[in-house]
This record gives structure tokens, C-alpha cells and sequence, in this order.
């Protein structure tokens, strides 16, 4: 069996949104996207004190692709127009999928807002196809205890949020074909992973350190992998945190502008249009 090697490594860009501290590994100068896999902002590690004005993404719509939401740290509160409400705290996850369009919003909830704390939380955009960008909408929002931990060995836990290891299901079932997981190394932790060569590799480094084959991947580096091998070989010396997953690419145009992810710009256009014209539904539940 063949080892995938490393094409490039890209390292995330500080693009601070007011004093949320951000770094973002995608789309950057040199990589546009890991197809499907679009986005990606890592948010934090940050200490927010008391009576903080926290998160500040209000009111906002979407269409054409689904937001994965990891709240590492702290807690995120969301809410949209298909009538989802919940409130994620740390090690949980959201998947949401935008699909023909709706508007949600993603804030700090009351009482991390009177009483500060920690916050990380990292957001993945995954493009859908284009016979499923006007899907209906439609939201999961899961704590850290229903996510699969599985302990790989004594050094290595999978979370597993979507797709198949060996006999363990992910907790999510996603339109697509997506294997998305985080795993959590100790020092000296190993893992190999059996990927289909045809399928894109989604790796970033959240924290701590880690090698591929021969090479050291920097902290808060998103790796690009050739398409050349089924099988990955992860060591992580000192310990570390990654977000891993990977899917068949689309093949297909993407026009993004903004919140908005189609095929043409006539999509954008026409998405642009039904969101003004309040057809996204225009009540934050």
C-alpha cells in the first residue's frame, strides 16, 4: 500500500475580526480550496473576561454549502430561520447545511457573556454538489458525550463526527460521503489512517506538533496532500490536536461571493435577489 506524501504545507494568515482572534489556513494565496472542503477560521484560543460582548456573528444567511462548527472551548449558542436553537459547549459539534438558503446566527451565550471564560471554536465550510445546493435546509447540533471517543490506543482518541472507523459510525450522516473527525494525541501518540487515493485529505494542525512521514508539520499549518497513495502515517512527538477528514472531490465550478456558494454567477445573482427579497424567511427563531 502506498503513502500519500505532502504536496505543500499552507499556513494560516491572523485576520482578526475585532478582538476575535482568527487564523485562517483556507482559501489562502496559495490554496483555494481542498475540494470539497472550501474554508476553514480558527477562532481563539482566546480568554474572554466578564461581561464580554462575545461572538460577533449576528443575523447572516447562506446558501449552497454546509458550516461544521468544532467548540473546542467555551460554549456557541445558534439559532436560523429553519427553527434550530441550540447551545453547543465544549468538545460538541454543529452541522449545518445551508442548502437553498437560510439565515442563522452564531453568539456567545448569555452566561459565557456575564462570566467570561475560555473560547476556541473552529468553522469548516463543505461545498455541496450542484444537484443538492438547493437542498432543504437543515441543522445537528451535538454535546461532546454524543460524539464517538474512540481510544486508538493508549496515546491517540479519535472523535469521530461523520463517517465509518473500522466497526465505529460517526454521530453525524451527512448528505455526502465525508469522513470528518478531531483526534487528540498524546506525547508519542501514532495513527494510520487507509484513505482511497481518489479522495481529498483535509489536515490541520490545531495544536501541538506533528509528523508526516519525514516531515514536521508546524502548528496552525493546513496540509495539502498528492493524491498518490491509501495510506497516512501520523506520529505526534510532544502531543497535539488535529482536524482531520477527507471526501471525494465535486469536480465542479465554485463561484463564491460572500455567504453564497453556487455553480454560475447567475446563482449568486439569483441568491443575492431571494435573500434580499426576504425568501431565506426573515425571523431569527
Amino acid at each position: 500500500m502506498r503513502t500519500r506524501t505532502i504536496k505543500a504545507q499552507h499556513p494560516a494568515l491572523r485576520d482578526d475580526i475585532g478582538d476575535l482572534i482568527t487564523r485562517r489556513p483556507l482559501p489562502s494565496r496559495t490554496l483555494a480550496q481542498v475540494d470539497p472542503f472550501l474554508f476553514l477560521n480558527h477562532h481563539g484560543p482566546q480568554v474572554y473576561g466578564p461581561n464580554n460582548r462575545g461572538l460577533p456573528f449576528g443575523p447572516h444567511p447562506h446558501r449552497g454549502f454546509e458550516t461544521v462548527t468544532f467548540i473546542l472551548e467555551g460554549s456557541l449558542s445558534h439559532s436560523d430561520t429553519g427553527g434550530h436553537e441550540s447551545i453547543i459547549h465544549a468538545g460538541g459539534v454543529q452541522w449545518m447545511t445551508a442548502g437553498s438558503g437560510l439565515v442563522h446566527a452564531e453568539l456567545s451565550p448569555e452566561e459565557f457573556k456575564r462570566s467570561g471564560g475560555q473560547m476556541e471554536i473552529l468553522q469548516l465550510w463543505v461545498n455541496l454538489p450542484s444537484r443538492l445546493k438547493m437542498t432543504a435546509p437543515r441543522y445537528v447540533g451535538l454535546q461532546r458525550d454524543q460524539i464517538p471517543s474512540i481510544a486508538i490506543d493508549s496515546a491517540v482518541t479519535l472523535n469521530l463526527v461523520s463517517g465509518r472507523w473500522h466497526e465505529h459510525q460517526g454521530a453525524i450522516e451527512p448528505l455526502l460521503d465525508i469522513f470528518m473527525s478531531s483526534l487528540e494525541f498524546a506525547p508519542g501518540g501514532r495513527v494510520s489512517f487507509e484513505v482511497q487515493a481518489r479522495r481529498n485529505i483535509f489536515l490541520y494542525l490545531i495544536r501541538g506538533d506533528l509528523r508526516i512521514g519525514e516531515s514536521l508539520v508546524p502548528e496552525h499549518h493546513l496540509i495539502e496532500f498528492n493524491n498518490d497513495g491509501e495510506r497516512l502515517d501520523l506520529f505526534s512527538p510532544a502531543g497535539g490536536k488535529i482536524l482531520f477528514g477527507h471526501a471525494e472531490p465535486l469536480g465542479e465550478s465554485v463561484v463564491a461571493h460572500g455567504p453564497f456558494v453556487m455553480n454560475t454567477r447567475e446563482e449568486i445573482h439569483q441568491a443575492i435577489q431571494d435573500y434580499q427579497a426576504g425568501r431565506f424567511e426573515r425571523t431569527i427563531v
